[in-house]
């Protein structure tokens, strides 16, 4: 693109949350507005414009950037397992080993932080192990850190066995479209050692962090494109 004309930077301008802080490295959003179209910058700056209200506002500028060539269309990430396409990549909180994960165990054993359980979700082959974060009146928050090598007969790794656990939840950082509040998504935990695709409905979003319940590994397939209804 040789050059920026004013309606295009009008129509990005009007777009940006208008506040004129300079975090983004400019001093004013007419210039990030600027700058974006000229390719030298990108909406990951503008931090205000990751917040929930500003939801409508970043999905029309995505699109209109993509119409004008400025980005280029992400494709959405694909299970390995099962195929089903996701609507983002779920990675884990920064300096954090995996996303974080909360479970409804079904065993009377008393669990507490930084206990190693061995245990295998409800509707998943796969054994797991995790290290507990937190617990809370049952409920615990973990992060994965196997399987893996933790299966290994001679390892002198000690664990708790818990058995089938349920996931309730995931809290991580989104790679991809960000969601709304309320939303039901697909998502790919990044961890995942099956590269399954889950999928949940989302109850918190705070910048690209959010929080996601009703977790499920049963993802219906979109409808093929030119099907009858």
């Amino acid at each position: 693109m040789s050059s920026v004309n004013s309606n295009q930077r009008s129509k990005v301008t009007k777009l940006l949350p208008g506040f004129n802080c300079g975090i983004c490295g400019y001093a004013r959003c007419e210039e990030f507005a600027h700058s974006l179209l000229k390719r030298k910058s990108d909406l990951g700056k503008c931090r205000f414009l990751f917040q929930e209200i500003f939801n409508e506002n970043r999905n029309e500028l995505e699109e209109f950037l993509r119409q004008e060539n400025i980005i280029t269309p992400e494709k959405k990430p694909v299970g390995v397992l099962d195929g089903y396409e996701a609507d983002f990549i779920l990675n884990p909180l920064p300096k954090e080993e995996s996303c974080r994960e909360v479970l409804y165990p079904f065993t009377r054993k008393l669990l507490k932080k930084d206990d190693i359980i061995r245990y295998r979700p409800l509707g998943c082959p796969i054994i797991h192990f995790a290290r507990i974060l937190d617990e809370d009146n049952g409920l615990i928050t973990v992060h994965m850190i196997g399987p893996c090598h933790r299966m290994d007969p001679d390892s002198e790794f000690e664990y708790m066995d818990i058995g089938i656990c349920m996931v309730g939840g995931f809290e991580g950082l989104v790679e991809g479209p960000l969601p709304s509040v309320g939303e039901t998504v697909r998502f790919l935990p990044g961890h995942c050692m099956m590269q399954k695709v889950h999928s949940g409905v989302v109850v918190q979003v705070v910048g690209k962090r959010v929080i996601i319940e009703g977790i499920d590994l049963k993802v219906w397939a979109p409808p093929v494109k030119g099907s009858a209804d």
